[in-house]
């Protein structure tokens, strides 16, 4: 059966308007009806239609109008995000629709509903009689037969299919109650604008449930089952003013069957009830939800449902967006495009920055952005991967500690070209002499992350194993020794999954934007399983995440936490080519949320971003105005502190330089002070032309130790 859930269904039924009718036409119809008339008065005379009515039987019903509106809601199951149809259809029972309802409907289509045996023949003979005369056409089809064509039949206009329609309509008249065949019409029945039954079309005319409609209300949702292509008043004036001459029409009828009375009549009869402006059926995908509702798609596919149950199986789905949370990252990735944008001279569509924010404990996702539109982008830039930059260092870090490397082994800080290469690893320009691991993480120094990779056996196999454990996914990386650099490719999703492992003392999770599914019978369905698997080691995740720290307090990340008053482990990212910023990027986690910003730009494929454009620049300040409000209120949990290392490494510390070495870089940074919304860090240097990563150098490494703590159950 076609579907019709997406605009308006066509009508085969009946119109309120005039029919042009042809001679030819005219005569066809009236052998039509003759024909009909004749053979089943004949048939009940010779007594072969009770042959034809034993034999009959009720057809399957058409799976369209077997679904029901499935509906997907944010986190707290009372705001709802948006819907799934095959057709906008929510089922209810007889005792929900208001008696306003039920009488217009009888008034307006079948007056003779609550005596007749399902069919009409005088209804019959008035169809094929208004053929000839000078009116307008009038429909035979009872309430019954109505119901039976669009539940089990085909709108096809032929003779066998009009006979199987009249003794099925018989059969049902027989076996189903008044009640229950005016219950399932009126959820059947299609009003126009997508809408199916009287519960969606509540909602798609007024914007309420069937059951608050009023008396005008009603008797004009009623009429406009007629013919729902001409009499939709948000059409126009015409259908406007067709609508106001059927609405009237069932008013009279109304009268006529005792149902209202004149007075209730005269109170209504010259005006037509408001209808609200309402969202079109088109925009339940619009906006940066479209995103989130495929996500829900993939995710209840994956859990085994099928096309039928998502689309059309009256499934009530919980999310774990906090549609809190979700405005604060459309509003902080929309600020950050336009800032750039400003920055740049460039449209604020050009840019494309993406959020992922999940629990660290359970892998719930809490909001996403991916794009401004899913109607005009289908791309969710919070799962699409892009180069890491050095957000990809702390898989490095965690490799070189499983492999026994410390926090305070030092490597070289100083530009240096790996055998059988010619080009050299830089640090945008900067020495540094040998640093310790927590020194280089902190100011994110890609020569030592170089050096702790080449020191390691099959260390760039080392470093993609520890990504995987900690959930990401291997998108065609090259191991290579320069792999911490960042070229890479993670999308936000993993990158705040992967830090959220760190973040969960090693303990990995799955995200996942389902909380709960229920059937229409409230019945739970599905619900995910959390289970946090242990994939890196405890004593590995403590001191990396201890490592992190410092890029927070003391390094290229101190942006991110300004004003935020939480511990973060975070890190900085940047991909340049050519002396150009292609991707900027700040994931971080404090420990209950860990949050993935990135900012892209270009029609489709990577676009640079401007000269001077870091992590710390756009993407940490998005990812801090973001935080404030998803951290706003809740405990503050300390990390636990570094802990002692067991495991022995051998690595060679590179000679300490001669005082006529390169110096030591210095940089300019922000004062602790600064808003992150009024002023950048300075830059120490342009970023070579090398296609990796170049973060700006930070003050000194903290010398203090953070104390031993116990760390803090999770609340």
């Amino acid at each position: 059966m076609t579907n019709h859930s997406q605009g308006t269904a066509p009508r085969a039924s009946r119109s309120t308007g005039r029919k042009r009718r042809t001679p030819g036409r005219i005569v066809l119809s009236i052998l039509k009806w003759i024909v009909i008339l004749i053979i089943a008065l004949a048939v009940i005379g010779a007594g072969v239609f009770g042959v034809l009515y034993a034999r009959q039987g009720i057809p399957n019903p058409n799976t369209d109008f077997e679904t029901n509106l499935t509906s997907v809601y944010y986190a707290d199951g009372q705001e709802q995000m948006s819907t799934f149809a095959v057709q906008n259809r929510v089922s209810i029972p007889l005792s929900e629709m208001p008696e306003t309802a039920k009488q217009a409907v009888v008034a307006g289509e079948n007056e003779t509903f609550w005596d007749d045996p399902g069919i009409s023949i005088p209804g019959l003979m008035r169809a094929a009689a208004s053929l000839v005369g000078p009116g307008d056409a009038v429909g035979g089809s009872t309430i019954t037969q109505q119901y039976v064509k669009v539940m089990y039949l085909t709108q096809d206009k032929t003779f066998t299919r009009k006979l199987t329609e009249i003794l099925v309509a018989l059969k049902i008249g027989q076996e189903l109650s008044k009640e229950d065949i005016l219950e399932r019409y009126l959820n059947a029945v299609y009003f126009g604008r997508g809408a199916y039954g009287i519960q969606a079309a509540s909602q798609a005319y007024f914007g309420i449930d069937a059951k608050d409609l009023d008396l005008a209300q009603s008797v004009a949702l009623t009429a406009i089952i007629n013919s729902p292509n001409n009499l939709d008043p948000g059409r126009g004036e015409a259908q406007r003013s067709d609508l106001m001459e059927r609405y009237q029409y069932v008013l009279n009828q109304m009268v006529k069957l005792k149902y209202i009375t004149e007075d209730q009549r005269a109170e209504l009869y010259t005006t037509l009830p408001d209808f609200p402006t309402l969202d079109s059926a088109e925009s339940r995908w619009g906006g940066p939800k479209g995103h989130l509702l495929k996500l829900v798609q993939e995710e209840l596919k994956a859990a085994g449902f099928d096309e039928a149950q998502i689309q059309g199986g009256g499934l009530r789905i919980t999310t774990t967006i906090d549609k809190r949370l979700q405005d604060a990252a459309v509003a902080a990735a929309q600020d950050q495009a336009a800032r750039i944008a400003k920055a740049q001279n460039q449209d604020p569509n050009y840019y494309h920055p993406a959020i992922a924010s999940i629990d660290t404990g359970t892998g719930a996702i809490l909001a996403m952005y991916g794009g401004p539109d899913y109607t005009s982008d289908f791309t969710n830039y919070a799962v699409t991967p892009r180069a890491a930059g050095s957000t990809f260092k702390p898989w490095a870090l965690v490799a070189g500690l499983r492999d026994g490397a410390s926090l305070t082994d030092r490597f070289n800080g100083d530009t240096f070209t790996l055998k059988g290469e010619s080009k050299p690893i830089t640090n945008g320009g900067h020495n540094y002499g040998p640093v310790t691991l927590e020194k280089a993480t902190t100011s994110s120094i890609n020569t030592a992350y170089v050096d702790l990779v080449t020191q390691m056996k099959d260390g760039p196999q080392k470093v993609i194993q520890a990504a995987l454990d900690a959930g990401l996914v291997n998108n065609k990386w090259q191991a290579t020794p320069n792999i911490p650099l960042g070229s890479a490719e993670v999308s936000p999703l993993e990158a705040a999954r992967g830090f959220a492992t760190l973040a969960n003392e090693g303990k990995r999770t799955t995200p996942h934007i389902i909380a709960q599914v229920t059937d229409m019978n409230g019945q739970v369905v599905y619900s995910p399983t959390i289970n946090p698997e242990q994939t890196i080691e405890n004593d590995v995740s403590t001191n990396a995440v201890n490592a992190l720290l410092g890029v927070t307090q003391d390094g290229t990340g101190r942006v991110a936490v300004s004003g935020l008053n939480y511990e973060v482990a975070g890190k900085t990212g940047t991909n340049f080519s050519n002396g150009e910023t292609l991707a900027t990027w700040f994931v971080g986690a404090t420990r209950q949320i860990s949050t993935a910003f990135v900012l892209t730009a270009g029609p489709q494929a990577l676009s640079n971003l401007g000269r001077n454009t870091y992590g710390s620049t756009y993407s940490a300040v998005g990812w801090n105005a973001y935080m404030k409000v998803a951290m706003a209120g809740k405990e503050r949990i300390d990390f636990p502190a570094a802990v002692k290392q067991t495991r022995k490494g051998n690595f060679t510390a590179p000679p300490t330089p001669t005082p006529t070495a390169t110096p030591t870089a210095t940089a300019s940074v922000r004062p602790t002070s600064a808003a992150p919304t009024t002023s950048e860090p300075t830059q120490s240097s342009e970023p070579t032309s090398e296609p990796t990563t170049a973060e700006p150098t930070a003050r000194p490494t903290r010398t203090t130790s953070r104390p031993t703590t116990t760390p803090t159950a999770r609340p």
